[in-house]
């Protein structure tokens, strides 16, 4: 005869961890609902995997230029140079032997800043994964730009003040370098999205294809390309009035700094729940 179970229905003893007939134990009923719930860190992950789809990317690219012009308007009124626009710092550095001043040193700081920079955000989007598309690759770039953004702007707001309209100490030049250096991540950020025109640090070659388009008077819905160029200058001219009204305010230039840094939150999360482009992941 088979020996009979003595263990009684429905009872866990206090060393099992699970009863005969299968119902789990009070730590195993707790975990299953306290624990994370299945799936969504994979869901996640998934998501920030996949690539940014194409389709009106431009718009964000486009916000990207009242940034930029915040930025440069409210630098060039405080410091006498740009963090984005390198073709003025480019002139302003070769002025520099006889123009007398020390523009010449903040310009060519922020040039540098600014190759530096473009070097780094284009391996971001190159090295570590198999296309440059990827929108975690987005927001680790946007977020590291809106850190060298927060960074300029604590200095601005608490670092050492007094220096002069042609004095270049340290807390002058370390937010224009700052700020120039995250300023490409924008520019790169085009060219991963193959909106090459989009940089929001260049505007003469959007003047000349704008102009020179056959289809300049198309309808609205029929040029999108010709919208593009239209839209990225008079959101740049919006972002410079901006920056300047900011700048000549009792918030001043760390105001600029930290409103740039705000809306560079807002393009970061943007892509975050930026629809995938399934095909490409």
């Amino acid at each position: 005869m088979s020996q009979q179970n003595t263990q009684p229905y429905g009872t866990i003893s206090n060393g099992e961890s699970r009863a005969e007939n299968g119902i789990s134990s009070h730590s195993d009923e707790t975990q299953a609902l306290l624990g994370p719930k299945p799936g969504s860190r994979s869901w996640l992950r998934k998501r920030l995997g996949a690539d940014v789809r194409r389709d009106w990317a431009d718009v964000m690219l486009l916000a990207c230029y009242i940034i930029t012009g915040i930025l440069d308007s409210a630098s060039i009124s405080t410091w006498g140079a740009f963090v984005s626009m390198q073709t003025g710092n480019t002139v302003y550095l070769g002025l520099g032997p006889t123009a007398g001043t020390n523009r010449w040193k903040k310009s060519g700081s922020s040039i540098l800043a600014f190759c530096i920079g473009s070097f780094f955000f284009s391996r971001l989007h190159r090295v570590f994964t198999p296309t440059p598309r990827r929108k975690w690759v987005f927001c680790v770039s946007f977020g590291i730009q809106t850190a060298f953004i927060i960074a300029a702007a604590s200095i601005v707001t608490w670092g050492p003040k007094g220096a002069g309209p042609d004095d270049v100490p340290w807390y002058v030049i370390v937010p224009i370098a700052l700020v120039a250096f995250q300023s490409c991540g924008q520019a790169v950020a085009s060219r991963a999205l193959k909106f090459n025109a989009l940089t929001s640090v260049v505007l003469t070659s959007i003047y000349c294809d704008l102009f020179s388009d056959a289809a300049l008077f198309e309808s609205v819905f029929a040029n999108a390309e010709r919208n593009r160029r239209v839209a990225a200058p008079a959101l740049l001219l919006m972002g410079a009035v901006i920056g300047g009204i900011i700048a000549k305010s009792e918030l001043g230039t760390s105001g600029a700094l930290w409103i740039a840094a705000v809306l560079k939150v807002l393009v970061m999360f943007g892509w975050a729940v930026w629809p995938a482009d399934e095909e490409g992941s």
